[in-house]
C-alpha cells in the first residue's frame, strides 16, 4: 500500500481514463498523485438532424485505445507497472451492439441529443412524471438514457435481442477493455438512465417495463470503486485491473474532496454540473434539482455504501465557447474569448440564452433554444463573446440560488474544475455575481484525477483518500467585487423567458 512520496514498489502506477464529449484523454498518475504522462484526442461531432448529436462508439473506443498507449508511452513506463486502471465518462450517451462481431448497431446517442423530447412529452402527458422522479430522483427529459434506448431499439425491431447489449459509454469500454468479457456499468452511470431505482441501486421492473427495455440487455450494476475485471492482455502488454468506474461529474466530486453533506463543486465542460454531495441520504428538492448516486462501495461487511447527491444540469457552457471558435469563427482559440471579454467595459446590452440542447436545470425545457437578445448597430464581436461568458456564469448563479433553497447551509464557496474554469474573466464574473469566493485548484482535471484516486484507493495503491485531496493546492481564489453584474441578472432571466418553449 502506498503513501504519498512512496514510490518505491513495482506497481507504481495508476492509469486514469476520461471520455468526454468533445475528446477523449488518458494520464498516467504516479504514487505522488502527480500526472507523468497525458495523451489527448478530439472526437468527432455528428449532428444529422438539428437538435440531434451523435459520436461514433468505434471512434471512441480505437481513440481510447490511443490515448492509452500513448499515455503509457509519454510516462516512459511499462504497463506491467500500472497497478490499477480508472474509467470516467461523459453520462446518459449511450449505444446498443452486437455482442458476437462486437460491431455498435447505430452510432452513439449522445446526452445533448433532444430527438426523444417528444416521447418524454407524450410520458409527462400520461402522467408519469411523478413516479419516475420518485423512483429515479430524475426529471422526465431526453438527456437522460432510457428514451434513448427505445428510440434504438424501435429502430432495429427485426434484430434478436438475445444477440444485442445496452449501455452507457463505461459499459462500451469496458466490455471491449476486458475483450468482451465483462458487460457491468457502476451506481453512478446506472443512475442516470432513468431505468435505476434510486433506493434499492437495481434496475427498476417497472420503468423496464414502461419503456419496454428488457433487462437481459443490460449490463449488471456494481459498486464505483471496486474490481470490473482486468485489461486484455493484448491491449497494453498487462492485464491491468480495472477497479473504478464513475460518471464525469461524480468523479469530479470525489476529486474535489466533496465526500459529505455540504460540500459541492461545479465543472464548466462541454455544460457546467453543479453537484452537492447530500451523504446517505437520498435529498428531493422542490427547485428542479435532481437526485443522483454520488457513488459506491462495499463496505468491510460486504454490504453496499451508497453516497448521494444533488444536481445543478446546465447543458451548454464551454460548449458554447467552442461555438463561438468553430461555427462563428469569432476566435481562433477558446483562450481568446477572455481578451476579447476584457476589451469591452460591459456587454453593450446583449444577452445570451444557451440552449442549444435545451435549458436543463431549473427550467427543463427540451424545447427551448439558444437566443441573442439586445443586439444593436453598436454591438461589437467583443460584447457577443462577453455576453456568452456571462450567460454561463447566471446559469450557475441560478442553480446555486435552487442549492441554496434546498438547503438550510447556504454556499459558502465555489470549488471548480473543467476546461472553461480556466477563463479569468469567467471565474471573477462568477464570483461577482455568486457574492462568494470561488476557488480554483491549481490542477483543473480534477475529473481524471477523482477516476485516479478512486482506482488507487480500491486496490490498496493507496492508503487516504484524506491525504490525497490535502495535497492538492489551490491555484487562485477569486474573491467577489463589483455587484454590477449581478443587477443584469434580472434582464439576463427575462431573455430566458423568451425562448421557452420555443417549439410550440
Amino acid at each position: 500500500m502506498h503513501t504519498l512520496g512512496n514510490t518505491t514498489q513495482s506497481l507504481g502506477y495508476i492509469l486514469a481514463l476520461d471520455l468526454g464529449t468533445t475528446g477523449n484523454r488518458a494520464f498516467v498518475f504516479n504514487a505522488d498523485g502527480k500526472i507523468v504522462g497525458q495523451a489527448y484526442k478530439e472526437l468527432t461531432q455528428y449532428y444529422p438532424h438539428p437538435g440531434w448529436l451523435e459520436h461514433d462508439p468505434q471512434q471512441i473506443w480505437q481513440d481510447t485505445c490511443w490515448v492509452m498507449q500513448t499515455a503509457i508511452r509519454n510516462a516512459q513506463i511499462a504497463a506491467s507497472a500500472i497497478a490499477a486502471l480508472g474509467l470516467t465518462v461523459q453520462r446518459e450517451t449511450c449505444l446498443i451492439w452486437d455482442k458476437t462481431t462486437g460491431k455498435p448497431l447505430h452510432k452513439a446517442i449522445v446526452w445533448q441529443d433532444r430527438r426523444t423530447a417528444p416521447l418524454c412529452q407524450q410520458l409527462q402527458q400520461q402522467g408519469y412524471a411523478q413516479e419516475i422522479y420518485d423512483r429515479t430522483g430524475l426529471i422526465i427529459d431526453a438527456y437522460f438514457s432510457a428514451t434513448k434506448f427505445r428510440w434504438l431499439l424501435d429502430k432495429f425491431t427485426d434484430v434478436d435481442l438475445n444477440n444485442v447489449l445496452a449501455g452507457t459509454i463505461d459499459t462500451w469500454v469496458l466490455w471491449n477493455l476486458t475483450g468482451g468479457k465483462v458487460h457491468a456499468t457502476d451506481h453512478s452511470n446506472a443512475s442516470r438512465t432513468m431505468l435505476m431505482n434510486l433506493k434499492t441501486c437495481d434496475w427498476d421492473e417497472n420503468l423496464l417495463e414502461l419503456f419496454q427495455i428488457p433487462a437481459h440487455i443490460l449490463p449488471q450494476i456494481q459498486p464505483s470503486l471496486g474490481v470490473f475485471g482486468v485489461t486484455h492482455a493484448t491491449l497494453l502488454g498487462a492485464e491491468i485491473p480495472i477497479t473504478a468506474i464513475l460518471g464525469d461529474q461524480q468523479a469530479a466530486l470525489f476529486g474535489h474532496g466533496c465526500d459529505r453533506p455540504g460540500l459541492m463543486k461545479c465543472t464548466y465542460g462541454t455544460g457546467s454540473f453543479l453537484v452537492a454531495h447530500t451523504g446517505d441520504k437520498i435529498v428531493r428538492s422542490h427547485h428542479q434539482l435532481i437526485s443522483t448516486v454520488a457513488w459506491t462501495q462495499a463496505n468491510p461487511r460486504g454490504a453496499l455504501d451508497v453516497g448521494y447527491g444533488l444536481e445543478g444540469s446546465m447543458f451548454t457552457s464551454g460548449a458554447c465557447i467552442q461555438w463561438l471558435r468553430d461555427r462563428l469563427k469569432l476566435i481562433k482559440t477558446a483562450a481568446e474569448s477572455e481578451a476579447m471579454a476584457n476589451q469591452v467595459t460591459d456587454n453593450g446590452g446583449v444577452y445570451f440564452v444557451p440552449a442549444f440542447s435545451g435549458l436543463g436545470a431549473p427550467y427543463w425545457d427540451m424545447s427551448a433554444r439558444g437566443a441573442f437578445f439586445g443586439i444593436t448597430a453598436s454591438v461589437q464581436p467583443e460584447h457577443l463573446v462577453r455576453a456568452v461568458l456571462e450567460a454561463i456564469a447566471y446559469q450557475v448563479l441560478e442553480v446555486v440560488q435552487a442549492i441554496n433553497a434546498s438547503s438550510s447551509t447556504p454556499v459558502g464557496r465555489l470549488s471548480v474544475d473543467g476546461g472553461a474554469c480556466e477563463n479569468n474573466f469567467l471565474m471573477q464574473f462568477q464570483a461577482d455575481v455568486l457574492g462568494i469566493p470561488v476557488e480554483r485548484k491549481v490542477m483543473h482535471d480534477t475529473t481524471v484525477q477523482g477516476a485516479a484516486f478512486a482506482a488507487g484507493l480500491a486496490v490498496g495503491f493507496w492508503e487516504s483518500y484524506e491525504a490525497l485531496v490535502e495535497q492538492r493546492q489551490i491555484e487562485r481564489v477569486f474573491e467577489p467585487g463589483s455587484d454590477t453584474p449581478l443587477s443584469n441578472f434580472a434582464t439576463w432571466q427575462k431573455a430566458v423567458k423568451r425562448t421557452l418553449a420555443w417549439e410550440e
